[in-house]
């Protein structure tokens, strides 16, 4: 497949900025609203808004540890970078899927800089399980990368 060198990167910046920015927004606003600890509900026994500091990966991973996640980060937006320059302007899923992660991974990296830890606030229980409290940010880079798979394994049957 020839590699189309154009390179219009804005609507996709624009969507990792609207990511980086609703995460922060949101973060601000609970922070502002709530103390930490505190949860309400918005539907009973399946989701609540709840505010945490997590000085971790999810679970809890790694609490602390801020030089491993600002050397991953680092590490992490060369590469993607990299694989966004490499692909083509009609490989949207991936370069769609980079943006999202991009902004997500900024978002949590400006709250784990700024104060040591990340806002979280999303609190769902599905079948009885609770799951681990999370933000915007965190589905920013869930969905990019459920897309970025996407994209490695349709890759071949969506750009021929």
């Amino acid at each position: 497949m020839k590699k189309n060198k154009q390179f219009n990167a804005k609507p996709y910046i624009i969507i990792g900025a609207l990511v980086f920015i609703l995460d922060l927004a949101s973060k601000f606003y609970i922070d502002k609203i709530m103390d930490l600890g505190d949860s309400f509900k918005i539907i009973d026994n399946f989701f609540h808004i709840t505010y945490i500091h997590n000085p971790g990966a999810a679970w809890g991973l790694l609490s602390g540890q801020l030089p491993i996640f600002v050397g991953i980060s680092v590490i992490a937006a060369i590469v993607m970078v990299w694989y966004f320059k490499d692909t083509t302007p009609n490989q949207v899923i991936a370069r769609l899927g980079i943006a999202l992660v991009f902004g997500g991974m900024l978002g949590n990296l400006t709250d784990r800089i700024l104060f040591g830890y990340v806002r979280d606030f999303l609190d769902f229980f599905i079948f009885g399980y609770d799951y681990p409290v999370f933000n915007i940010a965190d589905i920013g880079v869930v969905v990019g990368f459920v897309l970025l798979l996407l994209d490695m394994i349709l890759g071949e049957f969506l750009y021929d």
